[in-house]
């Protein structure tokens, strides 16, 4: 007969709504590293061994239970494992462990999607330990750096198993159920903004909308401007991008927000010269600018370290190209200058901006020459905003470029 602690990971799982394979992501993606395989929890499960005190804090996150329960069930496992003790002659505390273990996780297997599961949790109640919050913070905050370097592809699954491990620990996240639900909110948009960059837009409305509920249970409005932001790159036309970035602006003022507020004013300059505003675009970037000179990724909320120098390069010379504007030229040799050797995510975009409004500024030679850079590069870190700058780049290029044209047509479909 099996282990009652084989049994307790086996109920885990199942009520965390994961396959094997899933449950090995979930935990993996706790410790940043690929060192659980489907078949390690299938031995795990079937008793043929038991995890180590360092997996199990693992577990524990990905589970949303208890790391020192969870170790003090493992113990008993162990002792019965060396002594080869069957099913019968377990004792009574077995079974009071079992008892306290059993109710931990949420039972979410009829929230098919990752968001769905996280709306679910949302109206749960209940309790959790500070060292597992603490974990599925940090590590929600290290995805959003890894964002910067990883295409979409390889972070989509990594993303969403960690929205499954805090969504299991939400239901008993007690006196840190704020915390966690912020966490929760901004892992919920970056997968939005994965999905999105994949494509797969119905599937980032829905986190970006998850995101929201996240901000209004936490009462963190800039958790709000977070998913507003992102949505605003899929909106069907400039002015609901700019009715969405304007709500996100209410979103981001006061203290503590100048990264946040950075993003929001220069996505606002970016659309509105989309429009042929120069006016209200020069004023916004002035903003976005102003805001950054008081920025502070580091100390203020996880998901702004994304918005390095490179983003505001690239928001720069977007708005620069669409407009025109004289300063393209000093900006395109700072972004260039900034941009260094090693590209990453982020430094793609960058090169897009960039021959793009050489091209559309009328540097014709050197926007051929960045936009050939941008081809290569593109094909190495492959995303949806790459794709975006790709058909403006193309549209723009004269002529005896129509390969090239052609090469990052393909590419953008």
């Amino acid at each position: 007969m099996a282990d009652p602690f084989a049994e307790l990971l086996l109920r885990l799982r199942k009520e965390a709504g994961r396959t094997q394979e899933q449950q090995a992501d979930a935990i993996n993606a706790v410790s940043g590293r690929d060192t659980v395989t489907r078949r390690e929890i299938s031995r795990y499960e079937r008793f043929e061994n038991v995890p180590t005190d360092h997996t199990l804090g693992q577990i524990a996150v990905a589970c949303g239970v208890s790391f020192e329960d969870l170790r003090r069930e493992a113990k008993a496992a162990r002792a019965r494992k060396r002594k080869g003790y069957a099913r019968d002659e377990e004792d009574q505390e077995d079974v009071k462990r079992r008892t306290l273990l059993g109710g931990a996780a949420i039972g979410v297997s009829a929230a098919a999607e990752p968001w769905g599961r996280l709306a679910l949790a949302l109206s749960k109640d209940s309790k959790a330990d500070a060292l597992s919050v603490a974990a599925l913070v940090d590590r929600a905050a290290e995805l959003h750096v890894q964002e910067l370097n990883l295409s979409a592809r390889r972070l989509q699954r990594t993303v969403e198993s960690h929205l499954d491990a805090i969504t299991a620990a939400l239901p008993r996240a007690g006196a840190h159920e704020r915390v966690l639900t912020i966490a929760a909110g901004e892992t919920a948009a970056l997968a939005g903004w994965v999905a999105w960059d994949l494509g797969e837009g119905n599937k980032a409305d829905a986190y970006y909308q998850v995101t929201s509920e996240c901000a209004s249970a936490a009462g963190h409005p800039p958790l709000r401007a977070l998913a507003l932001t992102y949505a605003s790159y899929g909106a069907p036309t400039p002015r609901e991008k700019l009715r969405l970035l304007s709500q996100a602006a209410q979103d981001v003022r006061g203290h503590g927000n100048a990264t946040a507020a950075a993003w929001v004013f220069g996505r606002h300059a970016e659309e509105a010269a989309a429009l042929g505003d120069d006016a209200e675009a020069l004023r916004a970037l002035e903003r976005a600018r102003f805001a950054y000179d008081f920025a502070d990724p580091t100390s203020e909320q996880a998901w702004v370290r994304f918005v390095t120098p490179h983003r505001m390069d690239s928001l720069a010379l977007s708005v620069y190209g669409q407009l025109g504007r004289p300063e393209l030229t000093a900006m395109a040799s700072s972004a260039v200058e900034r941009l260094g050797e090693g590209l990453s995510d982020g430094g793609v975009v960058v090169l897009g901006d960039l021959a793009s409004a050489l091209l559309r500024g009328g540097d014709a030679e050197q926007g051929i020459h960045v936009a050939r850079q941008f081809a290569v590069a593109s094909q190495v870190k492959p995303n949806m905003m790459g794709k975006q700058r790709a058909r403006a780049i193309a549209t723009r290029l004269p002529e005896h470029e129509r390969e090239l044209a052609d090469q990052l047509n393909r590419f953008a479909s």
